[in-house]
């Protein structure tokens, strides 16, 4: 990769962690040249909200759309990556510090970049966002949001509130995100999922360069 792209993607694996009901991981080798065969070729089974992946409205909105209808401008652009202390959640008292404006690609820094990628074990109490802080980002009209582990809302709380929130503003969203060698800032962002027909969701692979120039 270039001097300067960062790649905050996780790295698709067998066994690696997965939403608890969601499809396990598995890679598998069916031809190999060490076998004689005329080339490599693997098997790949995996859920559609695998590792780094993107969330179609149509994951919670019955009529809404699918990942093939994404807009190449709401994940290929400038980003602003935000660090957030809450220890539990993302919620309004603190986003509103950060003055955030519509039309921003917003990536979501919390401990969950240092501590959840470091098993392939589900980490329950994950930082997510609060229906609160969803209903605020929907005010402001931001146009992506992406955070740092498998889901924008929690596991025991606020999963359909956040996500529906978020998805009937219009908002794009891309969970999955290691931002452990990121800092706050404001980078370029790319970011595009597989283009499944009418897919509730896609994995994908981000990358982000900082607009900060090196001297």
């Amino acid at each position: 990769m270039p001097t300067g792209w960062i790649d905050i993607s996780a790295t698709i694996k067998s066994g690696m962690v997965h939403w608890p009901g969601y499809p396990k991981i598995d890679i598998q080798h069916i031809h190999s040249l060490a076998n004689r065969a005329d080339a490599n070729v693997s098997h790949l089974s995996m859920g559609s909200h695998t590792g780094t992946h993107m969330d179609a409205p149509y994951h919670f909105l019955m009529k809404g759309r699918g990942i093939d209808k994404l807009p190449f401008d709401a994940t290929v652009g400038k980003a602003r990556v935000i660090e957030i202390h809450d220890r539990e959640s993302i919620k309004p008292e603190e986003l509103k510090t950060h003055k955030i404006r519509p039309g921003e690609r917003i990536l979501f820094k919390t401990r969950n970049s240092r501590r959840c990628w470091k098993t392939d074990s589900f980490v329950e109490d994950f930082v997510f966002i609060s229906g609160e802080g969803a209903e605020f980002l929907a005010e402001r009209k931001i146009k992506t949001v992406g955070v740092d582990y498998l889901s924008v809302g929690g596991y025991r709380s606020d999963g359909t509130r956040t996500h529906q929130a978020l998805l009937k503003a219009g908002i794009w969203i891309i969970e999955g995100l290691n931002l452990s060698k990121v800092k706050p800032g404001n980078f370029e962002l790319i970011c595009l999922p597989l283009k499944v027909l009418h897919g509730d969701g896609a994995p994908a692979r981000a990358i982000l360069k900082s607009l900060i120039k090196a001297r």
